[in-house]
Formats: structure tokens, sequence, C-alpha cells
């Protein structure tokens, strides 16, 4: 029977603007995909994400310029080779896994070898903005366990003084989004070692981390804009301790899987983390956050309304997607 593909674009307004160091939205814009077979519907969504040259138009016309061989059956193993890593790719990836296992009549995690699905806690993630408006989100937060602050280079010192303050009983990362400077490093380390920061996410911009090899890391630094796939993770060993793992820049769950596997063997510790999406963006990662030292997908909390069938969570605690959604 042909397969029939179709994809949408969804806007999720944001329940607050939503500040890193290249910008501010107020809303996630998403791509829906789905890929019906008979009886049977796949769903996988992606966020296109400018940083990486992404468009809502352009990723929409890679997937659309597919639709040939995605209506003709084409397998996971096979889409890897016919899109680059990416956000076209990892809803086109994340809707075939959704398939496979309705027609498979299993879930998810048992064709990706996996033993169970458990909760996982996730990081609640306070936007950039002045030390003061940090600090007040930070009290509203505080009662979450794990907390990520953005940043956005100069001035850096006082805005994670002014959440470990705020919320002192809250296991606290960073994530400078590539603001930093070499420069900068050694005043931003201080801070966080003052604050008990646990994990400090890409402080360099990507292409411009080798200082990071002769840099002191007393806290762990994880890759993020640095690690899409497997290629070139090697290299990164002597700048990094941790890696960011997220499906759009994987280009889905496959991939993702591999990484891990791959990030693993080489000593890394893992991060899952997410784009601002909705739950159906989040659920895929579920499966790789055993096991990982930090889970990031708080997506659907910065959103004003989630899918109805979105994951559930209980404070932090998200649970596994519920097969409505996905998987």
């Amino acid at each position: 029977m042909t397969r029939i593909l179709s994809l949408n674009t969804r806007r999720f307004a944001l329940a607050k603007t939503f500040t890193i160091s290249r910008g501010s939205r107020v809303e996630a814009a998403v791509i829906e995909v789905k890929i019906a077979d008979g009886a049977y519907l796949g769903r996988g969504e992606c966020v296109p994400y400018a940083r990486y040259g992404e468009t809502l138009e352009s990723v929409s016309a890679q997937i659309e310029a597919l639709r040939p061989q995605i209506e003709a059956g084409l397998s996971r193993e096979s889409l890897q080779n016919a899109l680059a890593p990416g956000a076209a790719r990892n809803a086109v990836d994340c809707a075939l896994w959704d398939l496979d296992a309705k027609i498979a009549n299993v879930p998810a995690f048992v064709l990706a070898k996996l033993d169970r699905l458990s909760p996982a806690t996730t990081a609640y993630t306070i936007s950039l903005d002045a030390p003061d408006a940090m600090s007040m989100a930070a009290r509203e937060a505080a009662h979450r366990p794990l907390l990520k602050i953005k940043l956005g280079g100069s001035g850096d010192g006082a805005r994670i003084a002014a959440v470990a303050k705020a919320a002192p009983q809250s296991i606290l990362i960073v994530d400078a989004n590539e603001a930093w400077t070499p420069e900068l490093y050694a005043e931003n380390l201080a801070a966080c070692e003052a604050a008990g920061v646990a994990l400090i996410e890409q402080p360099f911009p990507a292409g411009q981390d080798a200082a990071l090899e002769h840099l002191p890391r007393p806290i762990p630094i994880c890759a993020d804009e640095s690690v899409h796939d497997r290629h070139g993770l090697a290299a990164l060993r002597q700048r990094y301790d941790a890696i960011n793992i997220k499906l759009d820049k994987t280009g889905g769950l496959t991939e993702a899987l591999l990484l891990a596997d791959e990030g693993r063997r080489l000593g890394f510790e893992l991060f899952i983390g997410c784009m601002v999406g909705s739950s159906l963006a989040m659920a895929p990662a579920m499966l790789l956050t055993a096991g990982a030292r930090f889970v990031d997908l708080d997506g659907p909390l910065l959103l004003k309304q989630d899918r109805p069938e979105g994951l559930t969570y209980d404070g932090s605690l998200v649970y596994p997607p519920n097969r409505a959604l996905w998987g």
C-alpha cells in the first residue's frame, strides 16, 4: 500500500518571552510530519533553527523533495543517506519510528532494543535577562531540582550569583550559547565555581573552541553547537567532557542513539536536550534519557498550551509518552 505524507506548520505561543544570547522569541514554530500507511499513522515534529541556516520554508522544501521516496516506503536506514542531519530528517525519522512501532504493535523503545522507559528529571530553563529579573524567575522555580541558566557573555557573573542566591537548593547548569570569549572565561568560570554550577554548556562559538584544550575545566564543559552527529566527535574529546544530544541536530532518533553509544564509548557524559517545541518533539528523546547525566526536555513547560495528548509532567519529572502521542 502506498504511504501518504503530509506536513504542516504549527505555532505554539510561549508562556513568557524566551531569550538566549542570539535573540528572543515569543512562540515555538514547528513542522509536524505525518506518514500514513493504511490504518497506521506515524508522526514527528521538528523545530527549524536559524543558527543552522534553517527556516520553516527551507525545511518544508527538503521534506517535500523527498516525498516520492517516503511515499514509496523509504526506510529509516535509507533516510540517513537521503537527508543530511538537521530538522527535516528529524521530523521524518521520528515519524517513521512512530509508524514502525504502530505497525509492529510494540512500543518504540522495544524497536530500539531498550528494556524499558522510565521517568526522567528535566532541567527548567531560566531565560537570559538582567540579574534582578533572572533572580525573580529563579525564585519562582526554586522548587525545581535542576535549573538551566541562559547566559550572554558580559555580566554573566552577576546573573549566575543572582540565580544561585534565589534558588539555593537547585542544581545549576549554565548555557552560554557560544557567547563567551577566552578573555571572559576565567571570570565566568570563577563565578560558576562560587555558585556550585554542575555543568557549563558551549562557552565558545563552534569552530572557535580549540582554546578549551588548554584551559582549566574544573567544571565539566558540554558541547552543544559544536556537536551534531558522530562525525568529528572523537576530535572534541580534548575540548569537552559532555555532549548535548538534540534530535533536531542529529537528524532524528536513529542517529541520536548511535551518537549516544559513540559518546559513551569515547568517555563523554551525556546531556539530552531539546529545542523549544511541543511534547511531540520531546517524546522520542525520552528513549535517550537512561544513563544521561542531565536531561533538558522542558519545551512543553515553556508553552502557554501544549498538545492535548502531551507528555505528563509532575513538577520537573517527565513521564514516557503515551501511545496516542508517539511511539
